[in-house]
């Protein structure tokens, strides 16, 4: 019965050790920067210094993999929505890492800043302008919303 007693102890202590363990809060693995693991769907959740986009305004980026081609679908300088295509590159700096730049289509010049791709992962990342640091966007995995490609597609 003595032994019983001490092993039920026993166990109960390692219980108690088990439970008091610290949790180890989950991190989502970095992805390698790669036309492969960027392209899909993106919307703006935030830029500049955090701001998080106005309610009622958006900013879709679609990365195509193969061709290396995106399209823009925003509404953030006007009152319906506006797509924009182009060409983008990543290109890998030995300093800041990979970067990211592109150039608009029909003759719209190239994108405001390049910029180091900062954060990658399945559903979320993390631009930061290489000119101004204080300049971030952070992007989420998303699908384009029906309205949206309904406006594109009838074209």
């Amino acid at each position: 019965m003595k032994k019983n007693w001490f092993y039920l102890t026993l166990m109960m202590l390692m219980l108690a050790f088990v439970a008091c363990s610290e949790e180890k809060e989950y991190v989502e693995p970095q992805l390698e920067v790669t036309p492969h693991n960027i392209a899909g769907e993106w919307m703006l959740k935030s830029f500049g210094d955090g701001q998080p986009v106005a309610e009622g305004c958006y900013l879709y980026l679609e990365l195509v993999r193969n061709d290396r081609t995106f399209s823009l679908y925003d509404n953030l300088d006007s009152f319906g929505t506006v797509v924009r295509t182009g060409r983008y590159v990543i290109e890998t700096d030995p300093e800041l890492g990979a970067v990211i730049r592109g150039n608009y289509d029909f003759g719209g010049g190239d994108w405001n800043h390049r910029y180091v791709v900062r954060s990658l992962t399945a559903g979320e990342m993390v631009w930061v302008a290489t000119d101004d640091a204080n300049d971030v966007s952070v992007y989420v995995r998303t699908e384009l919303p029906d309205e949206i490609q309904a406006l594109f597609l009838a074209e």
